[in-house]
């Protein structure tokens, strides 16, 4: 969990105060930043500096740009084709896929391993990111042999958006944490649906009504694409609400 985020500017001095320091795992730059000896850090992209003192790990992430997978975050894929073992599966445009074995879900067997057609959806973790290699990810715990959650997304639609957004998303209380207060309110509300997130932009809402999954991926989209502050985004709700009745 990043224990801080500000927003910062090519060149900009790093506060000390910002840096993790671990005492026993060593400082890891993501994205965005590099090291000018002996100890300078220097933000080389604008956006929110992200610092995780669990990981001892600092990054730069833009609300643009492409995604960066790392391992145990949590994807949205598209299949794109398959061979014997692999699936290879897109996380966004325009960058090459990633790798999910054939086997890598939940009690799956050679006769047993879900079919997925080109364009299915699935819900997965990232399980290897090396720049040396191709990205990898699976649908099943490798510690439990459980899905947990994990696997082919059925029905729904998907939704585009920010890579800000998605972190928005992904906090344990995004209401409070990430100041995203539109899924609780249509929830209040009466509606229905079901969600999943993906750190890499992605936004899957399923419902038995159509209208539904459209208002819950609108009111999102617009959230983000607008930068609605909590307020807003109640009233952008209530205007939702009244089209649907």
């Amino acid at each position: 969990m990043a224990s801080g985020a500000v927003f910062v500017l090519p060149g900009d001095e790093v506060d000390a105060s910002l840096v993790p320091s671990h005492a026993k795992k060593p400082l890891r730059l993501g994205p965005g930043l590099r090291l000018v000896p002996p100890n300078e850090i220097l933000p080389t992209l604008a956006g929110q500096l992200i610092s995780d003192r669990q990981k001892n790990a600092m990054r730069v992430e833009t609300s643009a740009g492409r995604y960066i997978p790392r391992v145990g975050e949590l994807v949205i894929g598209t299949v794109h084709k398959s061979t014997a073992d692999v699936y290879y599966v897109h996380l966004s445009d325009h960058t090459a896929p990633v790798l999910l074995p054939q086997l890598s879900f939940e009690g799956a067997s050679r006769k047993t391993r879900p079919v997925l057609a080109p364009g299915a959806l699935v819900y997965a973790r990232v399980s290897l990111a090396n720049k040396h290699m191709d990205a990898e990810i699976e649908c099943v715990s490798a510690a439990t042999g459980k899905s947990d959650g994990l696997g082919p997304l059925s029905g729904g639609m998907l939704f585009h958006i920010s890579l800000d957004m998605s972190r928005r998303l992904m906090m344990p209380k995004p209401a409070e944490a990430g100041k995203v207060v539109v899924l609780d309110e249509l929830a209040g509300l009466g509606l229905h649906f079901d969600t999943a997130t993906g750190r890499n932009g992605r936004f899957w809402v399923d419902s038995d009504n159509v209208k539904t999954v459209m208002a819950v991926g609108k009111a999102i989209q617009e959230t983000d694409k607008k930068r609605l502050a909590v307020e807003e985004q109640k009233k952008l709700v209530r205007r939702l609400i009244k089209e649907l009745s």
